[in-house]
C-alpha cells in the first residue's frame, strides 16, 4: 500500500479499512486466528461491503487479510458451545443465517463495481466464499485454499457451493465439497480459483496495482458489464446479446466513452467520471 491512505473507522480493530485514491482496501484484522470471522469482524465487514460499494468516490474494492492468512472461515473453536446463546427454533436459525449469507456475500457479488481479493495465505469454509464472491482473486504462492466444511460435520454456507460450481465446473465442486482437500496456489490457478500469483512478497503490491488499474476504469460501463456477465450465468445466447445490446448503446451514449475516444486519438490516458 502506498504511504498516502485515508483510514476509515470500521466500528472494530478486528476490520481495517483505508482508502488509497480510488480503491477501498479492507483488511480482516485478526491474524492470531488467521482472521476468522467474529461477531466483532462479520457484521463490521457487511457493514462496509455495502457502504463502500454504494460509495461513487469508491471505483474498486479489495479485500485481504493481515499477516499470513486470508480468512479461516469461522472461529471454529467457538462452535457447539452454545454459551450465552438464547435458545432459537429451527426456523429461527434458518433465517438468521438466510439473512447473514445475504448481506455479506450475496451483498459482495451485488457490488456494481471491481472487487478484488488478495490471499497471503488459507483461505477456507467461509473466507473461502468470501474470495469466490469477488471478481479476481490475486494470491500468494503460499496461499491455499479448502472447503473445509465437512471436516467437521458441516454443509456448508455463504454461497459456497453456488461459486464453486459457477469458477471451477460442478466436478470440481463435488470433488472440493466432499473431500475438503487443501489446494495450493498453482491447483487453484489450475482449477479457475485464482486469477493470478505472484511471489508473497509482491501480493500487497501487485493487488494494489490491479485494483487502482480497475478503480481507474469507466464506472458505468464496468458496471454494465458486471451486468452482462451475471445475467450470462442464467439465460440463452439471443437474450443475452438483446441485453449486451441495450447496454452497449447506453454506454456509448457517455461522456466517458467520449473522452476514452479522445484520449485515444491522442494518445493518452483517458480520465473516467462515471457520466
Amino acid at each position: 500500500m502506498s504511504e498516502d491512505l485515508t483510514e476509515v473507522e470500521t466500528g472494530t480493530g478486528e476490520l481495517l479499512c483505508h482508502i488509497d485514491g480510488r480503491v477501498a482496501i479492507l483488511t480482516l484484522n485478526r491474524p492470531e486466528a488467521r482472521n476468522a470471522l467474529s461477531d466483532n469482524l462479520t457484521p463490521a465487514l457487511r457493514r462496509m461491503i455495502k457502504s463502500l460499494g454504494d460509495d461513487p468516490k469508491i471505483g474498486a474494492l479489495l479485500i485481504t487479510g493481515a499477516g499470513n492468512a486470508f480468512c479461516a472461515g469461522g472461529d471454529v473453536k467457538g462452535m457447539g458451545s452454545g454459551i450465552a446463546r438464547p435458545e432459537r427454533t429451527l426456523e429461527e436459525r434458518v433465517a438468521i443465517l438466510q439473512e447473514r449469507q445475504r448481506t455479506l456475500t450475496g451483498v459482495l457479488v451485488a457490488v456494481r463495481k471491481p472487487t478484488v481479493a488478495a490471499l497471503p495465505g488459507p483461505a477456507a469454509g467461509a473466507g473461502l466464499a468470501i474470495a469466490l464472491a469477488c471478481d479476481i482473486r490475486i494470491a500468494a504462492e503460499s496461499a491455499v485454499m479448502a472447503t473445509g466444511y465437512a471436516r467437521i460435520g458441516l454443509s456448508g454456507d455463504y454461497g459456497v457451493a453456488w461459486l464453486l460450481t459457477q469458477l471451477a465446473g460442478t466436478a470440481r465442486a463435488r470433488e472440493l465439497m466432499f473431500l475438503s482437500e487443501r489446494l495450493d496456489a498453482r491447483r487453484c490457478e489450475a482449477f479457475g480459483l485464482v486469477n493470478r500469483i505472484v511471489p508473497d512478497d509482491q501480493l500487497r503490491s501487485a493487488a494494489l496495482e490491479l485494483a487502482k488499474q480497475l478503480a481507474d476504469g469507466p464506472p458505468i460501463a464496468l458496471g454494465y458489464i458486471k451486468d452482462n456477465l451475471d445475467h450470462a450465468l442464467t439465460s440463452d445466447l439471443l437474450t443475452s446479446m438483446d441485453l449486451e445490446a441495450e447496454h452497449m448503446v447506453l454506454a456509448a451514449r457517455t461522456t466517458d466513452h467520449s473522452e476514452a475516444v479522445r484520449a485515444f486519438v491522442e494518445k493518452r490516458k483517458p480520465v473516467f467520471h462515471g457520466q
